[in-house]
């Protein structure tokens, strides 16, 4: 009797410390702010959308392999698309995470916003005309100096692949300014629709089987961006309530902020879309198959990224713009330097589980048909050194939201800079010794080099209530 009376107390003592640490736990999570509550709800939804557009990425990827292998048309492909997109993302990286903070503010401004968009809109479009027909024209030389080590054939198929995919590169800036508009009023559906692109290009690899043709490939991404597209425009347009008209002017007094900031964000910026072709530059003088391999395990570790990064950052973004518009500078730093932190843990838990697991990823994914073992093992290797650049990735894109909020351009653009700097003497030193393995390991020195300098921007004074961010720091 005596023993099954102390199971029972100990029994009702265990219930009781699991009620009481459940308590704690419940109250501590409502107490916690309301913005952080809001930013993790946020992110659950962007990582939940990434976890399904990237799956489907991958899915693509899987046809790909599956029907090309590592091969010139691979490599043709990877670095047509690389080239048609490098001017228009240039500008629409930059422009994007500008406009998300702008349109935040016009909320209430209705008619002023549909004025500026609808500006925006047909500016931009005919820029993406004329920067893909430059492209084009240019190509012969381009030929010679990015793909030189490349074979005749490569090159060949690459011109045809570049004309093929010129809307793509048209379309970005629409894109663009509709996912802005959609962050801007706190929904996150165009990191779903970025799925789109790839799930139509699955489609037209698998209706069009040949392995020497390059229509599915460009009919796939075309009409993939322009469905894309509409559907951004479509939700776009529900979410804000604001309905555009083509009109080529520039009479909205928000140009002139634009342009300026624009302007310092596209120096820096300039200089950050460069790395994928000084990439692929290196990697295309580590001969044929190189940048095919390369791009087989940055579209996984594009999963992960996207999975993290572009989570947190999407999620946090408007509501960093919110906490400034409201002049509490102090609090939108103590957000930013607390989500930076718990970022870096999970993107190094991250890393470490994916490394145990990256031989099955990549097999699971790619080995089957053109796709070889062997081939396996060579995007492993490169897989599990990129997963060293993710906890610092996670981190400083926590950091970068601030200080795009705090109009802090000027900094921003002297680190783009230093960081292209690390990035080009790192793929020179290193490239020579390990091939593509030297690559994915001068990244990993960018992204740590990276958010060391966006820590030290932290320790900047902050503003006092009320004054605008001061621009006196530089890297």
């Amino acid at each position: 009797m005596q023993a099954i009376a102390y199971r029972s107390r100990a029994q009702s003592f265990g219930e009781y410390v699991l009620t009481s640490a459940i308590g704690v736990l419940r109250r501590r999570i409502l107490s916690v702010h309301a913005d952080h509550r809001r930013i993790a709800k946020g992110a659950l939804i962007v990582s939940l959308f990434v976890f399904l557009g990237k799956g489907t990425g991958a899915f693509k990827e899987m046809a790909i392999a599956h029907q090309y292998g590592i091969g010139p048309t691979v490599d043709a492909y990877q670095l047509a698309l690389t080239l048609v997109t490098l001017l228009p993302y240039t500008l629409t990286n930059e422009l994007c995470i500008l406009l998300v903070p702008l349109f935040v503010r016009m909320r209430d401004k209705k008619d002023e916003l549909a004025d500026f968009v609808s500006e925006l809109e047909t500016a931009c479009l005919l820029l993406g005309v004329v920067l893909t027909g430059v492209l084009l024209l240019v190509w012969p030389g381009v030929a010679r100096i990015v793909a030189g080590n490349l074979s005749e054939q490569t090159r060949e198929m690459c011109l045809h692949l570049l004309a093929g995919l010129t809307v793509v590169g048209v379309l970005s800036f629409t894109n663009c300014i509709s996912a802005a508009r959609l962050q801007a009023s706190g929904k996150h559906i165009n990191t779903l629709l970025e799925s789109v692109p790839a799930l139509v290009l699955l489609g037209f690899i698998l209706a069009m089987p040949s392995r020497n043709s390059l229509l599915p490939l460009m009919l796939g991404t075309s009409i993939g961006v322009a469905a894309q597209a509409l559907l951004l425009h479509l939700s776009a347009r529900n979410a804000d309530n604001v309905r555009l008209r083509l009109r080529l002017s520039f009479r909205s007094p928000h140009w002139r902020d634009v342009i300026r900031s624009t302007s310092v964000l596209v120096f820096g910026g300039v200089f950050v879309t460069l790395i994928p072709p000084l990439d692929q530059y290196f990697l295309a003088h580590s001969g044929d198959g190189a940048i095919a391999t390369y791009g087989y395990a940055y579209r996984v570790l594009a999963l992960l990224l996207g999975m993290g990064a572009l989570a947190i950052s999407r999620a946090i973004l408007p509501i960093l713009a919110e906490i400034l518009a409201a002049k509490d500078f102090v609090r939108a730093r103590d957000t930013a330097f607390k989500w930076s932190i718990i970022m870096l843990a999970v993107g190094a838990a991250g890393a470490a589980i994916s490394w145990v697991l990256a031989p099955w990823i990549i097999a699971l994914l790619f080995q089957r048909g053109a796709f070889t073992s062997e081939d396996t093992v060579a995007v492993t290797q490169l897989f599990r050194l990129g997963l060293l650049q993710l906890p610092f990735a996670f981190a400083a894109f926590v950091i970068l939201q601030l200080l795009v909020s705090e109009a802090r351009y000027r900094v921003l653009a002297f680190i783009s800079i230093a960081i292209f700097v690390v990035k080009l003497g790192g793929n020179a030193l290193l490239t020579p010794r390990y091939g593509a393995q030297g690559v994915v390991l001068a990244t990993a020195l960018m992204a740590f080099v990276n958010l060391l300098c966006y820590f030290w921007c932290l320790r900047t004074p902050v503003p006092e209530q009320g004054e605008p961010p001061r621009e006196t720091a530089t890297p």
